[in-house]
């Protein structure tokens, strides 16, 4: 592995071949940079290209090249274009703090106590910036999988793996919150710096807007789980009925002469032909010529989609089971009964009012919930929910749990 001597270096070299580094980054996410492309980049150049493949700037594949690693992590992390979802690193950073303040109590001499603060310092800063990169990441890749995934079970499986790091993030979140209030606090007792209250205070602001991106993103991702519950249905019924019409089977198994005929909607009834035909003399002026090969085009566009056609479905894919989510509707839980107490209390002043952990715990849901995802359902209703509700400033119990009591407003 080379080793750069000198940040001077570093800045010479990559300065030297920053057209080709340019490139290079553009197409990080193809295989096929070729030799003789770089090469052309650098005025052909080979010794200069022989270089950086010897400081490990760029790496040889046979005929092809590529970025070494680290310079394409120090790019993508400057450039802040890496869609990866990275929760290790803030494991790594929660450890690092533990030790940091373990070190700072156990130290007497001021000046390294000090060395200590600003680590900690640093530390906490690349939290709140590697936990929000981290969110916008995850949103975006939700995004992606839903929309430009093709396949549906690599869909349903991106999502849930989604789903999964949501909850890895949601962890951390509460880790570091954890941290800060409870865990240390001989350490912030004695450690009474300014600039760290203020990174602590943008730190704590930083993770609640993060929580509340990622009760969003859930939220996203139950929507998009549901609406490929009914494509996956769709698609079902369609393979089924293109089986019956390849086997000519589909009047003879299927109501579809009676749906026919019951239909009325203009989709059914076809496109009129037109009444009109073109002369001939017509036909043969220049001013024609732009309609026959847009007709020409047309024909050809029909062609292409004759050839294109789908075969039979087979028994496998016809077998196929769609894969499911049921999912718990928050409009729903809210509105059906939770809000509607305040409007039966001004129709019967003796109507009690029920607060919403106790409702939740109540609640019949289409499925088993356990206490653990009512409370999260809970906090969930709050943060979307807190323009109709009322909080007060008494605290209710309810096993271990102790909670805001919560009212319609």
């Amino acid at each position: 592995m080379y080793i750069f001597r000198s940040i001077h270096e570093i800045i010479n070299t990559v300065n030297a071949a920053r057209i080709l580094l340019t490139e290079m980054f553009e197409k990080r996410k193809a295989s096929d940079f070729r030799y003789a492309d770089a090469l052309a980049l650098l005025k052909d150049d080979e010794n200069k290209l022989k270089l950086l493949i010897e400081k490990e700037v760029i790496r040889q594949n046979g005929s092809f090249v590529e970025l070494d690693a680290r310079f394409l992590d120090f790019f993508e992390l400057l450039l802040e274009a890496n869609e990866e979802i990275n929760t290790a690193t803030i494991d790594e950073h929660i450890d690092y703090l533990h030790e940091l303040m373990d070190y700072y109590l156990k130290e007497r001499i001021p000046a390294r106590k000090n060395s200590y603060v600003r680590n900690i310092k640093l530390t906490f800063q690349k939290i709140a910036r590697t936990t929000l990169r981290n969110v916008i990441n995850l949103q975006s890749s939700i995004d992606n999988a839903f929309k430009h995934e093709p396949t549906y079970r690599i869909k349903i499986a991106k999502l849930e793996n989604l789903d999964r790091k949501r909850a890895n993030i949601q962890r951390l979140i509460d880790t570091t919150e954890q941290l800060v209030l409870h865990e240390e606090r001989p350490f912030f007792r004695q450690a009474t710096d300014e600039e760290l209250t203020r990174i602590l205070l943008d730190l704590r602001r930083e993770l609640q807007l993060s929580a509340h991106s990622l009760i969003r993103a859930q939220q996203d991702i139950i929507n998009y789980l549901n609406q490929i519950k009914h494509q996956v249905i769709l698609v079902e019924k369609i393979k089924k009925i293109k089986y019956l019409q390849d086997q000519f089977e589909l009047r003879a198994k299927s109501n579809l002469s009676e749906v026919l005929d019951r239909e009325r909607s203009l989709l059914m009834e076809g496109t009129p032909p037109a009444s009109f035909k073109l002369s001939v003399n017509y036909l043969n002026s220049d001013e024609a010529r732009p309609v026959i090969l847009k007709v020409l085009k047309n024909l050809q566009y029909r062609e292409t989609l004759r050839s294109n056609e789908a075969g039979a479905f087979t028994e496998e894919e016809l077998a196929a089971q769609a894969m499911v989510e049921e999912s718990i509707d928050l409009e729903e839980t809210v509105g059906n009964y939770f809000l509607q107490q305040k409007q039966r209390q001004w129709e019967d002043a003796d109507a009690p009012l029920t607060d919403l952990f106790s409702y939740l715990m109540a609640c019949p849901f289409p499925r088993q919930v356990d206490e653990a995802e009512r409370t999260t359902l809970f906090c969930q209703i709050v943060s979307l929910y807190e323009s109709q509700l009322r909080i007060t400033d008494r605290l209710g119990h309810y096993k271990h749990y102790e909670y805001a009591v919560i009212y319609p407003a």
